[in-house]
């Protein structure tokens, strides 16, 4: 009676165990499925400002490549954009050439979005003119002049006798705004200013356009169109716009670019943030044309 008590108690035993390691493996292949099918779920959604676009469009690449599961859609149609969809909730990050607004703090909050704001990276804004203009260089005087309808010939800035066809961006985008504070002392645009859509619109038109002058990121620059050194120190200097003058901040006209999103995304969004700020999305930073944060 005794040995079969045993070995009833064995079997018992037995049994409990494998019992255990079942259930053990069906819970590690659950926590694996779930792993997967939360990294198959990883969809990200980017809308905002053109100039972060081909940086944010090059960062969206290189994580997708390291992480197959990973969707990011990015979109562009300027800073106002990026932050109304935030706001309505039909993106995930909002892309920005500025910071934000009084007037959209109070619209996000009243939206119950409690925002963080993430410096990713600083631009360089290039003012271009047609590459048949002999003007290489403008005083910020003189831009402001030119971008207020005080000057209209290029002859009255060293130029030939041409007619000044000044392009900008929309009111909804934040280089728009940027370009009105720090460059133009915070006067209105003149009636006549063409606003453009996009960047990529004004590098066209500036290209196809002998009497064009735009203002552009850094990195949409292009053979297309010519880059005019500035001066802000009323002509006694004049410095080129590019990523080593920005860096060493000899370049006056620069600027911090932004994403912003809900708390709410954090987890869901944290990741990709983080591979921007790293040190590989850091080189990618300096690598599409952009100035990264360390500087």
């Amino acid at each position: 009676m005794k040995l079969i008590k045993t070995q009833v108690s064995s079997l018992l035993v037995a049994t409990l165990l494998l019992g255990a390691c079942g259930k053990g493996g069906d819970a590690q292949k659950e926590n694996i499925e779930g792993d997967k099918s939360a990294n198959a779920a990883t969809t990200i959604t980017i809308k905002g400002s053109d100039t972060v676009l081909p940086l944010a469009q090059q960062e969206a690449e290189k994580f997708m490549a390291k992480h197959s599961g990973a969707s990011i859609t990015v979109v562009g149609g300027g800073t106002g954009v990026g932050l109304s969809a935030l706001q309505e909730g039909t993106t995930d990050i909002a892309m920005a050439s500025r910071g934000l607004k009084t007037e959209e703090k109070l619209k996000l909050k009243g939206a119950k979005k409690n925002v963080t704001e993430v410096l990713i990276a600083y631009d360089a804004l290039s003012v271009v003119v047609h590459p048949s203009n002999k003007v290489n260089q403008l005083t910020r005087e003189q831009l402001e002049g030119i971008f207020t309808g005080k000057i209209t010939n290029w002859q009255e800035v060293g130029g030939a006798n041409v007619k000044i066809v000044a392009y900008s961006r929309e009111t909804s985008s934040g280089t728009y705004e940027f370009f009105k504070e720090h460059v133009m002392d915070k006067k209105n645009y003149a009636n006549g200013i063409l606003m453009m859509p996009a960047t990529g619109s004004i590098v066209q038109s500036v290209s196809q356009t002998a009497g064009a002058i735009g203002y552009i990121g850094l990195a949409y620059e292009t053979k297309d169109v010519k880059s005019l050194a500035v001066s802000y120190d009323q002509g006694k200097t004049f410095v080129a716009p590019s990523v080593e003058a920005a860096k060493d901040k000899t370049y006056p006209i620069s600027r911090p670019l932004f994403f912003f999103h809900d708390a709410t995304a954090e987890a869901k969004v944290k990741p990709f943030v983080d591979y921007v700020l790293s040190e590989e999305g850091q080189q990618i930073v300096q690598e599409t044309g952009y100035i990264p944060l360390s500087k």
